[in-house]
Order: structure tokens, then sequence, then C-alpha cells
């Protein structure tokens, strides 16, 4: 146009350097030769004013303080006040794995507090004195019939109570980092489960016997209205138990972090 003024050969050669200036810079590879694979180091530039890495996030790193909160001694750093952590089965029974997918990591698994089969146990007991006693009368009146019947009867209500000692044996709660399953039923087998993430509520109840004995009642709740599992009765070390669903629902790599570091310990690492 007619108002610009030409550009002298200096001005030009003022702009260009200028663009050059403003130009992001371009990535810049470096090539560093071990002894058997080639580590390749990126760097991104982003501007002229500032630069910026890419790097792999790391893992969740958690102090001593947090750490010695969950160890078992009475003189290690939370003074004293530190609860007591079960140690975790690495690898789950041969009743429970076949209810395990492969993607899910298994916490553990509790079978029932012996409350569950105390009034069996004293059936026993009860049963066989009753026993003894009526046999012992049967053989003084010199009647061997009457004897046969009461064994008889007896071998019945052993019977009985075997069944109901190993239903209970079988009668499991397990903890994954995915779900809460109970696995019951040594006849007719029974699984109930409910995932980790639709849990609302969750409590436990303990009797004074239950205080006294080591055992609690669960309560759960789920975001659903059918409930597979709403309450599960005569679980041992409920306070525990209950810290532990609770650091798998809201702490999980807390949980990943003090495996490893036991893990590292025991290799002697």
């Amino acid at each position: 146009m007619a108002g610009d003024e030409p550009t002298t050969p200096d001005e030009s050669d003022r702009q260009r350097w200028q663009d050059r200036e403003m130009e992001p810079i371009p990535r810049a590879r470096a090539q560093v030769d071990g002894d058997a694979d080639t580590v390749e180091h990126e760097r991104f530039v982003g501007s002229a004013s500032s630069d910026s890495f890419y790097e792999s996030p790391e893992p969740p790193s958690f102090s001593e303080e947090e750490f010695g909160r969950l160890r078992d001694d009475v003189g290690g750093p939370a003074g004293g006040m530190s609860r007591r952590v079960l140690p975790l089965e690495e690898e789950p029974s041969k009743l429970i794995a076949r209810y395990l997918f492969p993607t899910e990591k298994f916490r553990g698994e509790w079978k029932r507090h012996w409350i569950q089969i105390a009034k069996e146990l004293l059936g026993v007991i009860a049963a066989t004195i009753l026993m003894g006693y009526l046999t012992g009368l049967a053989a003084k009146s010199n009647k061997p019939s009457l004897v046969t019947g009461v064994i008889v009867v007896w071998g019945v209500v052993m019977v009985f109570i075997a069944w109901r000692i190993a239903d209970w044996y079988v009668d499991r709660f397990i903890l994954t980092n995915k779900r809460v399953m109970v696995v019951k039923g040594l006849i007719t087998r029974n699984v109930g489960m409910m995932p980790l993430l639709r849990v609302t509520d969750m409590k436990y109840v303990q009797s004074p016997i239950g205080r006294l004995l080591g055992y609690g009642n669960f309560e759960l709740e789920s975001a659903g209205q059918d409930q597979a599992l709403s309450k599960v009765k005569n679980l041992p070390n409920p306070n525990e138990l209950y810290l532990r669903i609770v650091e798998e629902m809201y702490e999980p790599e807390a949980v990943e972090a003090r495996l490893s570091r036991g893990q590292d310990e025991s290799d002697g690492t």
C-alpha cells in the first residue's frame, strides 16, 4: 500500500530472529547406550519461559508414623496405642478358591466363632452323660435291649451334632479387594456376596458375652433393595475385621503398601 514504508535488510533480519525466538523448541531425545539395552530419556520443552518433564506417576508413599500405627509391638512409634493387625492369609483355601475370579485380590477368610456351635458342644456333653446314666440303669435292671436302644439314640444324636459342626466348619466369611462374601452349607451350598462399592453403611454389635469371648454380629446395608448379605452373625475379632473392611473400602493404597512392605521385610530386602 502507499502508506507502508519499505523494510530495510536489517529490519527484515531482526523480524526473522524474533519469529524464531517465539517458536516452541522441538522435542529433544537423548540416547544413552547401556550394556544390553538402550535407555531413552525424553525431555519436552514447552516454551522459552518454562520447561516441563513427563514422568511416570510415583506409587503412593506412607510415613513411618503411619506404618507405626499398624505395628503389633507395644513399643512402636505409636507409643503403645497401635492397633493389632492380624497377618493376612497368602492364599485362599480350596473351599473358597473356586468362588474367586483371577483379577480380584484375596484379603482373608474367617470361620464363625466357636460360640456358633456352643449348643452342639453342650449337647455332646449332655447326651454322653445321659447315655452313660441310662445304660448303667439298664444294665443293673438286666435289660440289654434297653441298653442297645439308648446307644442307638445316642449314636443318632452324635451324627446330627457332627453334621452341624461340619456345617459350621465350611461356613466362611471372605473379604477381597472388590467384595465381601459368605459361603455356607455342607450339602446345599449357599454363596452370597456384596460389592464393596455398594456398601452404604456397616456396623457391628457386640453383646457383653461377645466382648468377653471376642465375637460380634455384622450388619451391612447396600444401595440396592435386595441384599444378599444383611446380617452376619458370630464373626471373630469384629473390631479387627471392621477396620479391615473399612480400610479396603477407603484406603486400598495403604493395604497394598503394607502388604508390599511386609513382603519386602520377609524377603530380607
